[in-house]
């Protein structure tokens, strides 16, 4: 009995482990979910963004900001402005719990980083994206990738 104890703890924490990814798993990904030239926006843009949000982490946590809120997921997605983690007032612009970004199915961070692009401050959002993708050559984070 233990042992399978044991061996389910074990299978538990490898379900609950954060994926990373490659960086043409990333470009690919992001590609099929339609984000190459969404809103104006290059592909390697959304993987220069999210490299330097997450390093491509989809269970990234950073740690609080000067207002108390939090960044979650692969886009590292603003709890006071776009998600609710249940701390403090949240304008909660996607509808969803924070903790929603932090699972290996993209597909509402993405969903997020869409609606976050059609904001005003598109892209500018992201201080990262800001400070290393902005008016770069970004080819690099797509080379290679068959995307």
């Amino acid at each position: 009995m233990k042992v399978l104890s044991l061996a389910l703890l074990f299978v538990l924490v490898a379900v609950n482990e954060a994926r990373v990814f490659e960086r043409c798993e990333a470009a690919r990904t992001f590609k099929q979910h339609g984000l190459d030239g969404y809103e104006g926006y290059s592909l390697g843009n959304w993987v220069c963004l999210s490299y330097y949000e997450s390093r491509f982490n989809t269970q990234a946590v950073g740690p609080p900001n000067s207002d108390g809120s939090r960044d979650y997921g692969i886009f590292q997605i603003n709890s006071h402005w776009w998600c609710s983690n249940g701390q403090g007032p949240t304008a909660n612009g996607c509808h969803t719990s924070c903790n929603s970004f932090l699972n290996d199915d993209i597909t509402n961070d993405i969903e997020c980083a869409k609606r976050i692009v059609r904001d005003p401050n598109k892209m500018g959002a992201w201080v990262a994206w800001r400070n290393h993708c902005k008016g770069r050559d970004l080819s690099r984070w797509t080379a290679g990738c068959g995307v």
